[in-house]
């Protein structure tokens, strides 16, 4: 028997002895997914809403972009230019470009609108229509070529250059995969671009080598293969993008696509007549192994904060106007937990953050930034008056120790003084005998003052009952608020250990804030006297 309990746990110990790095192994996050590369020379592939990258080769080697460049024309001449203005096609516009590339055969002096330009040069991929465009916003492709730079490195690109608009062979004219990507982002954020860029074909008016407005030659057609069904390159969900080629870029293509509630960013730069082949692999890669996935849903961690700062309607903190951004994505592997997450927080802010950030939180997983959302102070024209009023409040509450008790009523109620009560007219008495109405009288007076008293003791208890009931209840509400009051200290100081701050630091970025959004105010309010009306 004792050989058979010793062998019973011999065998207990050996499984698990076995089974430990297994339980490890299954309680570990899942890792990042990977897959086996592309054959192009450089690629990203990125999530839109969050800006993680799901997948980079050589992404910050610089590459010529050829006519994926059109991007950043067709951006900035959305944001600047009327689209019905009328655009003049000059002969240098016409003739500096490489012979047989991209045109859709306009002459100088042919003029079209804005609108026709653009679908030209972004279905056609016609390369006079971007100098003519270049020219008319500003003045001259050499000028327009700053004001694409600008725009770049607004766009926050760090490693490209940019020298016309076309995207021509020109040893100064280079872009990086992670730069396109940023660049494409903010162009499909765009509505007037998306709608341009995913249209299929574009009937312009005519022009003089092909007068007639029935002319055929007239209508533009989309060159991006994945977004025409008829297509044997189609990609079921891409809907914007951009091709590619010369001689010294190889094939490039920007490609939008969407599926799962995830829109995905692939560019592919130097490839190899596999552009497309390269890009779908991408494609599948992210939408089979990632998932997007709302901050908001998952992470109280920093909203709970503001649910930390009121007690019983009364603020207990500056900060009560606390919030984080609503509409914050991150992607995650689909196995993958957000417990999983790891979080850190910025306090040095940069001009892209929104009016009221106090930080930045930064997710990251398995070693991967997978996106980042901001603290926010409610931001509006009564934000600075409200936290003071909130800081107010803070004082006060915490001078008094507790609210005002809700018994108000309920007290005035038991110290009000009792009402008189009436008392009955003595019955008239049919007796004859004035000794016997006397007795009468006497007898009743001796009864009314009895029943007075008596009513008299019944209001005393009364009145001492409510007294009791009023004291009981305002001890037990202070000590009840009182134990929130603690609760909640103690839930603050929690949630911003979980942050990284201790309360004091805390206090310190916001009393920061409050006195930058104070002499903003001041300043605003001097400069609006001094200003002539």
């Amino acid at each position: 028997m004792k050989q058979g309990i010793a062998r019973f746990f011999c065998l207990i110990f050996a499984v698990s002895i076995f089974s430990w790095p297994f339980a490890n192994q299954a309680l570990a996050a899942p890792p990042w997914p990977e897959m086996p590369g592309i054959k192009a020379d450089g690629g990203i592939l990125i999530d839109m809403a969050s800006g993680t990258v799901l997948y980079e080769k050589n992404a910050d080697q610089p590459y010529y972009p050829a006519s994926i460049t059109k991007i950043l024309t067709a951006l900035i001449i959305i944001e600047r230019c009327n689209l019905e203005d009328m655009v003049t096609f000059s002969n240098h516009a016409v003739n500096d470009v490489e012979s047989g590339s991209s045109n859709m055969g306009a002459l100088p002096g042919d003029q079209l609108t804005v609108r026709d330009c653009l679908y030209g040069l972004m279905l056609a991929s016609a390369n006079e229509c971007a100098n003519a465009l270049a020219e008319h916003c500003s003045g001259s492709i050499e000028a327009f070529a700053d004001v694409m730079n600008q725009k770049a490195a607004e766009l926050g690109c760090t490693g490209s250059n940019f020298a016309n608009p076309s995207g021509l062979n020109n040893e100064n004219h280079y872009v990086t995969a992670r730069d396109m990507a940023l660049i494409t982002k903010a162009a499909i954020e765009n509505p007037v671009f998306l709608e341009i860029d995913g249209s299929l074909y574009w009937k312009h008016a005519p022009i003089k080598r092909y007068p007639d407005p029935e002319d055929p030659h007239n209508t533009v057609y989309a060159h991006h293969g994945m977004l025409k069904k008829n297509n044997a390159n189609y990609y079921a969900g891409a809907f914007a993008g951009k091709t590619g080629y010369t001689s010294l870029a190889g094939n490039t293509l920007v490609t939008c696509a969407q599926k799962n509630d995830m829109t995905l960013i692939c560019v592919v730069l130097n490839g190899h007549q596999t552009h497309y082949q390269d890009t779908k692999a991408l494609f599948d890669f992210g939408f089979r192994n990632f998932n997007s996935v709302q901050v908001s849903d998952y992470n109280s961690a920093y909203t709970s904060i503001q649910n930390d700062m009121t007690i019983a309607g009364i603020t207990a903190s500056p900060i009560s106007t606390l919030s984080m951004d609503e509409d914050c994505y991150i992607i995650l592997p689909q196995s993958a937990s957000f417990n999983d997450i790891e979080t850190t927080l910025d306090y040095q802010l940069d001009s892209s953050a929104p009016v009221g950030s106090i930080a930045k939180i930064s997710y990251a997983y398995a070693g991967h930034l997978v996106g980042s959302s901001h603290l926010m102070i409610q931001s509006s024209k009564n934000s600075l008056a409200k936290m003071e009023a909130a800081a107010a409040d803070l004082t006060r509450a915490e001078t008094v120790g507790i609210p005002e008790p809700t018994t108000k009523a309920l007290e005035t109620t038991f110290e009000d003084e009792p009402q008189e009560i009436p008392q009955a007219p003595a019955p008239l008495s049919l007796s004859s005998d004035p000794s016997e109405s006397l007795a009468q009288e006497e007898e009743g007076s001796r009864l009314n003052i009895s029943s007075a008293v008596w009513v008299a003791f019944a209001l005393t208890i009364l009145f001492a009952a409510g007294i009791t009931t009023v004291v009981v209840m305002k001890i037990h509400i202070q000590r009840k608020t009182e134990a929130e009051v603690y609760l909640l200290r103690e839930r603050r100081k929690k949630r911003l250990n979980d942050i990284g701050l201790t309360t004091a630091e805390f206090d310190l970025v916001i009393q920061e804030r409050k006195r930058s959004s104070y002499q903003a105010e001041r300043n605003r309010r001097h400069s609006a006297r001094k200003s002539p009306r």
